[in-house]
């Protein structure tokens, strides 16, 4: 059982797994100055000390003014600029549509170390040639799958080490929100939508959890709230066999008020269960505080102490990875392109099976 959370053992169980960190950090440069970086990236980069150099974007105006609101050396439109007069070692960080990943890779030094933002391309065949494309230039590279950073998810990972939890047999994502997907302008013609651009984020953390499912069942509907846009509500069953159970349900159209919304991450082990509120994504873009309880049999719940939410916080745990990785701290690159391509085919498949669509109930003939 876990003791009191507030107690210096549990502070100190929980630091077992806080983002890696560099010792000392390479110098950034940020492709892309969207609302995500305004809003993530460069609070993140701030509170964890990373350098960033220079911002790129071809709305010279808006990056600009991110650079002196947040104190970066320079702006410019030009990326070969940007590479020109920064040191060699600064890590490319590409916050841009998915769309334009092909077209901005092959301007890098080969041999650099790279952040994509996800997801990794706007289709399979996009995120194969990305691939490719990263290994024949010899980049070290990565895909900002950020959740699994978030301050609540580490915690969860911590609790479970500890062997408070037992062995995981259920997980469960349940989001149920109101999106302002109008917030980027970008998906407005997008094909795809809400499980290429949100739920990746639960498949990717299902298969950091329980590794590679055997087959995925899902369906992805329009809303008729946003009739114009793409499928943003969906459902997806990850099969790991007869033992675990493992699903996302997601319905980013609840505009009723906050009573009946609700975005979690729940787990249930042998011994206990867990349930990670993903507060960054309700109200958004103010956001709530995230959460992590842990309920044991004959227990009272217990709120884990936390520091952080997912938004900002856990895009340091992406950028700190990678820089803990070129810099020889670390051994391991989780979120690495080889590895990433993986979520990528489970969301592929994920879209095959919506369309091909369940088995036919054939209706009685002496009906």
């Amino acid at each position: 059982m876990l003791g009191d959370p507030a107690s210096p053992a549990t502070a100190a169980m929980l630091g077992r797994l806080r983002p890696p960190k560099p010792e000392i950090a390479r110098p950034i440069i940020i492709i892309g100055s969207g609302g995500i970086v305004r809003e993530a990236h460069l609070p993140a980069y701030r509170q964890a000390a990373f350098p960033i150099m220079a911002l790129v974007d071809s709305n010279l105006e808006r990056a600009q003014e991110l650079a002196v609101l947040h104190g970066v050396p320079f702006a410019t439109q030009n990326l070969a600029e940007a590479i020109r007069r920064t040191p060699k070692d600064c890590i490319f960080d590409i916050a841009v549509p998915a769309s334009a990943f092909l077209r901005i890779l092959p301007e890098l030094p080969d041999g650099a170390a790279v952040l994509l933002q996800k997801p990794m391309g706007e289709s399979l065949e996009e995120a194969e040639a990305i691939l490719a494309l990263c290994h024949k230039k010899g980049l070290v590279a990565a895909v900002n799958f950020q959740l699994r950073w978030a301050p609540n998810m580490l915690a969860a990972g911590a609790l479970c080490e500890t062997g408070a939890v037992g062995p995981i047999h259920d997980m469960e994502v349940q989001v149920n929100t109101h999106t302002p997907w109008e917030l980027w302008s970008f998906l407005a013609a997008a094909p795809r939508l809400e499980i290429l651009y949100h739920s990746i984020h639960y498949i990717d953390l299902v298969r950091a959890w329980l590794g590679e499912p055997k087959s995925v069942y899902a369906k992805t509907v329009r809303s008729p709230r946003t009739p114009n846009l793409a499928a943003t509500k969906s459902v997806i069953i990850l099969d790991y066999g007869d033992s675990i159970r493992a699903y996302i349900a997601t319905n980013h159209s609840h505009d009723f008020g906050p009573t009946l919304q609700h975005s979690y991450v729940k787990w249930e082990g042998t011994i206990a269960a867990m349930q990670a509120c993903m507060g960054a994504i309700l109200d958004y873009p103010i956001g709530k505080p995230d959460s992590l309880i842990l309920s044991e049999r004959g227990q009272d719940p217990k709120n884990i102490p936390l520091v952080g939410n997912w938004f900002p916080d856990a895009f340091a745990g992406s950028m700190g990875s990678l820089q803990a990785y070129v810099g020889g701290l670390s051994q391991k690159l989780p979120t690495r392109v080889a590895d990433a391509i993986q979520t990528m085919r489970i969301v592929e498949a994920a879209y095959r099976s919506s369309e091909h669509g369940g088995e036919e109930i054939v209706p009685r003939a002496d009906k």
